[in-house]
């Protein structure tokens, strides 16, 4: 019904934002990650919505990137996942880091969310797995949230999922080695190494 909410910021909440768009306030629904990179109050703003209707309620759902409303309607998708929990993933996981993890099958990863127990955890990596086989996750998105600080094992990280996403072990080494990895984090490290892959 909607595709996008151009308007200015009214105001926030714990897990939604008022939208100001042409004198009317639209409650949009949304994750932590969204609502970090909103701009401030009275500032305007473009979130891409999804409308939800069910029996006891209507509901619009909206994200500053395509990308995490992508994911958000993948994780919807998934048998037990309804619109709190997808909320709660993607409050905890930015678009790349849910990706990684989906695409690296590292269900224990997603319980960290919360209402996602083992069970629910392996439904949503043995659905989605396939999905998250392409680049656009990791290259095209804007996520630009907070993510956690570079393990001494990022780089070995990073090469096994490239290897996930299609490229053989040589390539994938020959990508993360090519790069100053120095500071980046593991999803910093797959996004730079994409990028010089797809050059090549």
């Amino acid at each position: 019904m909607f595709a996008y909410l151009r308007g200015a910021v009214a105001s926030t909440g714990s897990n939604y934002v008022v939208l100001d768009v042409g004198g009317i306030g639209f409650r949009v629904m949304t994750s932590w990650q969204t609502l970090q990179r909103l701009p401030t109050p009275g500032e305007f703003c473009t979130l891409y919505t999804h409308f939800s209707v069910r029996e006891d309620a209507m509901e619009l759902f909206g994200f500053d990137t395509e990308t995490e409303l992508e994911c958000y309607e993948m994780l919807t998708a998934v048998t037990g996942v309804g619109p709190r929990v997808a909320l709660a993933i993607l409050s905890e996981f930015s678009s790349d880091q849910f990706a990684l993890a989906v695409a690296s099958k590292d269900a224990k990863r997603l319980t960290v969310a919360n209402g996602v127990g083992a069970k629910l955890a392996q439904r949503i990596v043995m659905e989605l797995s396939d999905k998250m086989t392409g680049e656009r996750f990791f290259v095209h998105g804007q996520d630009d949230a907070p993510v956690p600080a570079r393990t001494a094992d990022s780089a070995d990280e990073a090469v096994s999922a490239l290897v996930v996403l299609g490229y053989s072990q040589a390539e994938a080494l020959r990508a993360v080695r090519s790069i100053d990895t120095q500071g980046l984090s593991v999803e910093e490290t797959i996004k730079t190494a994409l990028k010089s892959l797809m050059r090549q």
